[in-house]
């Protein structure tokens, strides 16, 4: 498990005793079946990227989940892991720039959502196609919420890209999505780090990975006189055709413009949205823990700051080299002596 060439297949059990056989050396483990392990991928926005440096990380070192729960960001970078795109979702946040974001920016002034979302809804569509999450080689668990009921909503049927959008819709920034006959919103407003649907599907080892959890980073920038929270004016910014064009609007210029020492509407709404993610995401973790919480320190970059990339995926990267010893001790206690895991099958109506 913690090392990607050993692929000893596990040895054929061994015939009736004769009596005269030797005793099997203390400390050997027996392994009949691969251990349920699940990974709750948490929202945060930009901060999301880091996930890709998780994956990666927990593969390099022969970790490789078979169930996967996600939250808005959490739940793109977690498709992308089971359909086998994290590389092409990699190459494309690499070359995200200020201007390339900006560019998948539809504003809208007359809609549930600032932005409406669909140039980056023909971009996912590219890249994950038609593809259904009952399709998939592991459960796949996408965390949204109700917006009438306030529910929170497992999907686990549908297409991939549609479940994505709903678990990402932010308040105020993408229109909910109407999925079954419901209206779905971000699922970071009831279970920013969904450590319970691993639990649910039978993970005998969880993994949760919070990318919003470094308080410490989460601090003016020198010379600020207020947080950032977004990571770049949006007014202060020369951006595409379209996004000039919108800001001569009244209502994205009251939306965005900012005082020096007054922040935005649009600044409010996003540190209001993560102070709340942030708090609930605190009080699920308390309530129903991981086995291994890995936290990587980014809390200084904006939520906005998608152009960040880099560096983003090579903190997850590091967050899981600093978390190893406690994911060893934890596979060591949780799954090195398993049998099948029969009795842990999925909720009813999930059909893999």
């Amino acid at each position: 498990m913690f090392g990607t060439k050993d692929k000893t297949p596990p040895k054929e059990p061994a015939a009736p005793s004769s009596g005269n056989e030797q005793k099997k050396p203390a400390g050997l483990i027996s392994i009949t079946a691969a251990p349920k392990i699940g990974i709750a991928l948490g929202s945060g926005l930009a901060r999301g990227f880091a996930h890709i440096g998780v994956m990666r990380a927990l593969k390099r070192h022969g970790i490789e989940p078979t169930i996967i729960s996600g939250t808005s960001m959490g739940a793109l970078i977690g498709g992308a892991y089971l359909t086998n795109n994290l590389d092409a979702v990699e190459e494309w946040a690499y070359k995200l720039t200020k201007f390339k974001i900006l560019s998948y920016m539809d504003f809208r002034v007359k809609s549930s959502g600032l932005i409406g979302g669909e140039r980056l809804t023909k971009l996912m569509f590219s890249t994950f196609g038609e593809t259904r999450v009952e399709d998939l080689p592991h459960p796949f668990i996408a965390i949204s919420t109700d917006l009438v009921t306030g529910h929170e909503v497992w999907m686990r049927k549908g297409k991939v890209v549609d479940v994505m959008r709903a678990s990402f819709s932010l308040p105020g920034i993408f229109p909910p999505v109407s999925m079954s006959g419901r209206w779905l919103i971000d699922g970071a407003l009831v279970n920013p780090v969904p450590v319970s649907a691993c639990t649910a599907h039978g993970a005998r080892m969880t993994i949760a990975v919070n990318v919003s959890g470094d308080i410490i980073g989460k601090v003016k920038r020198p010379g600020d006189k207020i947080p950032t929270v977004a990571g770049f004016d949006l007014m202060n910014f020369t951006g595409p055709a379209q996004v000039e064009e919108a800001k001569q609007s009244g209502l994205i210029n009251r939306l965005f413009r900012r005082e020096t020492d007054h922040p935005s509407i649009f600044g409010v709404m996003v540190s209001s949205l993560n102070i709340v993610q942030d708090r609930l995401a605190r009080s699920r973790l308390a309530g129903d823990p991981p086995d291994v919480l890995i936290v990587p320190r980014i809390g200084h970059v904006g939520l906005m700051e998608f152009d960040r990339a880099e560096e983003l995926i090579a903190e997850g990267e590091a967050a899981v080299e600093r978390a190893m010893p406690d994911i060893k001790a934890a596979y060591t206690v949780l799954c090195t002596d398993y049998k099948e895991d029969d009795d842990t099958a999925p909720p009813e109506g999930y059909k893999p």
